[in-house]
C-alpha cells in the first residue's frame, strides 16, 4: 500500500532509436497521500540482470531514480561487485531465513526448489538527485501500462 510500480518503462520515446532508454521496473514511493507528500515522493529504478554477460550487454543500465538497484543472483553479484557504479545498490535472491553476507560466503544453489527465495539488499543504494521531473517519470510509468 502506498508504493506504485511499473515494469518495462520506456524513457525518451520518439527521440530516435539511439536515445530511447528502458528500465525494467520503476517504483514511486510518495511520502504520504497529501499533495505535499506526493510532491516529495521518491523514484527507485530496478534493473534485472541474469548474469555478467547480461550486465555487460549494454542493454538497460538506466539509473535515473533517487535510488537505483541491480536485481540479480548472488553468483552474478560476486562477478560484478567491482564493476557496478558506486552509488547503485544490489538486491540479491536469498533464502528467506538467511542473511546476504552468509549467502555471499556459501551460496545456496539457485535451482533448489525447497528454498523460499526473497530479495534482500546486498549493497544499499546511495541517494542521488534525479534529473527528470516527477510528472515526466509518472507519465512514463502510466504509459508503460504495466
Amino acid at each position: 500500500m502506498g508504493k506504485y510500480y511499473a515494469s518495462e518503462v520506456t524513457l525518451d520515446w520518439g527521440g530516435g532509436k539511439d536515445k530511447v532508454k528502458r528500465v525494467d521496473f520503476i517504483q514511486f514511493i510518495p511520502q504520504n497521500q497529501s499533495t505535499g507528500g506526493i510532491e516529495k515522493g521518491e523514484f527507485v529504478f530496478y534493473e534485472v540482470k541474469s548474469c555478467k554477460a547480461d550486465y555487460n550487454s549494454g542493454n538497460g543500465l538506466t539509473f535515473e531514480g533517487e535510488r537505483n538497484y541491480i536485481v540479480t543472483t548472488m553468483e552474478t553479484y560476486k562477478q560484478i561487485i567491482h564493476d557496478k557504479p558506486w552509488n547503485v545498490g544490489v538486491l540479491v535472491a536469498c533464502p528467506e531465513h538467511r542473511k546476504p553476507v552468509d549467502e555471499f560466503e556459501n551460496p545456496t544453489p539457485i535451482d533448489d526448489s525447497s528454498v523460499e527465495w526473497t530479495l534482500k539488499i546486498a549493497t544499499s543504494a546511495h541517494p542521488q538527485d534525479r534529473k527528470r521531473s516527477m510528472s515526466q517519470l509518472l507519465f512514463y510509468m502510466i504509459r508503460s501500462g504495466k
